[in-house]
C-alpha cells in the first residue's frame, strides 16, 4: 500500500482492448508515445504563473497554473480591463472546485469588477477571460 505512494500513472488515449460487446480486440500494434495524455494540471487562484508546453508538430500551447488577474469584458459598455481575482464562487464541473479555487471554462469568479464568467480555458490558452454576469 504504501509502496505506490508517489508514482503517477499515465494517461493512455489509445483503443480500447474491448468490444462494446465485451469481447476482446485483437492488437493491432502496441502503445505508442503519442497515444499518452500529459498529466492533468489544473488552474488555479494565486500569484501569476504560466507553464510551456511543447505539443505534437513541435507546436506549444501556454497553461496558467496560476492566475491572480482576468481580463474582463462588460458586455454592456463593450469594454474590457484586467481585474484581480478574489475567489471562485460556483463552477459547474465540480462542485469541489469552488473549494479548491480551481479556474476552467464555465466558472463564475468574484473579481474586483463584479462577478464574472469565464469564456477562455486557461489550461490550453494560457489566459482567463471572462465575461461580467448582470
Amino acid at each position: 500500500m504504501g509502496a505506490t505512494r508517489g508514482i503517477k500513472m499515465a494517461i493512455w488515449q489509445g483503443r480500447s482492448k474491448r468490444k462494446d460487446t465485451g469481447g476482446m480486440y485483437r492488437p493491432l500494434r502496441n502503445k505508442k508515445a503519442f497515444e499518452i495524455s500529459p498529466e492533468r494540471q489544473l488552474a488555479v487562484v494565486g500569484e501569476s504563473s504560466v507553464k510551456h508546453y511543447r505539443t505534437r508538430g513541435n507546436n506549444s500551447k501556454l497553461r496558467v497554473m496560476k492566475a491572480e488577474v482576468a481580463n474582463v469584458l462588460d458586455p454592456k459598455t463593450k469594454k474590457a480591463a484586467k481585474s484581480k481575482i478574489v475567489t471562485v464562487k460556483s463552477n459547474p464541473a465540480d462542485p469541489n472546485y469552488v473549494q479548491r479555487n480551481i479556474l476552467n471554462k464555465g466558472a463564475v469568479i468574484q473579481t474586483e469588477a463584479g462577478l464574472a464568467k469565464v469564456t477562455s480555458r486557461p489550461g490550453q490558452d494560457g489566459i482567463v477571460n471572462a465575461t461580467l454576469i448582470e
